[in-house]
């Protein structure tokens, strides 16, 4: 830690960046939580299974983390401006509950609460190019429904690191009926998650894959997505204290 280590950021606690406050003991138990959902960050592009008129439908949603709502209780946020499903959704964990919770608004404005776990836990397996690829299935069904013919469930099942499916179910009787299925693969360069050691191309927010360069005071620090810049962007010196503190407790 060069030079920083008498930097007072606004928002530290009186007892020094090391002692953590807990705000970010939350955010810690947040984003580890949600560290295998990472690999939905970034560009999709999405096919609708039923046919919406003519062709299927199209859907090219963009995962993006959002600090700055909330920045000890940061979601992963997915916009999709052609989606018939969902324009935008917030991805997030509950510690005191165990359970994710995904908060979504639809074409019409609707907006909808859904919560669940992991169907099919999270595994790393060693795809055909020998990186290491995650797969999952992640259920969610709504809490909000106003009847059981428009309560949903959603299904993100995650098949390698640029393809997941958007499983979409409604409820009939106890049960929830497949509706139709998005078929998601990452746009532009794939995904290289080789392991979770990410040495120096560590996100300096979320701690995922850096992708890109910040810098503040002539030092440069990786991030993961648009989110964790714009985070960095608004109050720098908290998160480098931060990290740095985190750095100086692996030693």
């Amino acid at each position: 830690s060069s030079g920083n280590s008498n930097v007072s950021p606004a928002g530290a606690t009186s007892s020094g960046a090391g002692t953590p406050t807990a705000g970010s003991v939350l955010r810690k138990q947040v984003l580890a939580a949600m560290d295998p959902l990472q690999i939905m960050l970034g560009s999709w592009r999405g096919t609708t299974q039923k046919p919406v008129g003519d062709f299927k439908g199209l859907d090219e949603p963009e995962w993006v983390w959002d600090f700055k709502t909330n920045r000890d209780h940061p979601s992963m946020v997915m916009k999709s401006n052609e989606s018939n499903y969902f324009r935008e959704a917030r991805l997030t964990y509950l510690p005191d509950r165990e359970i994710y919770q995904m908060k979504t608004t639809g074409p019409d404005g609707a907006e909808r609460v859904y919560e669940g776990t992991f169907e099919v836990p999270v595994e790393k397996y060693q795809g055909d190019d020998d990186r290491m690829h995650v797969k999952y299935k992640l259920a969610l069904a709504q809490t909000n429904g106003t009847t059981p013919r428009d309560t949903w469930q959603v299904i993100f099942n995650q098949q390698e690191n640029n393809r997941y499916l958007m499983e979409l179910g409604r409820q009939q009787s106890d049960r929830f009926l497949r509706f139709d299925t998005v078929a998601t693969q990452r746009q532009g360069t794939s995904f290289a998650k080789s392991d979770d050691d990410y040495g120096d191309r560590e996100c300096i927010i979320s701690g995922g894959l850096g992708t890109s360069q910040v810098s503040y005071n002539g030092k440069s620090y990786w991030v993961c997505c648009s989110g964790c810049k714009a985070a960095f962007d608004e109050d720098p010196e908290t998160w480098i204290a931060e990290y740095e503190a985190k750095q100086k407790a692996k030693q």
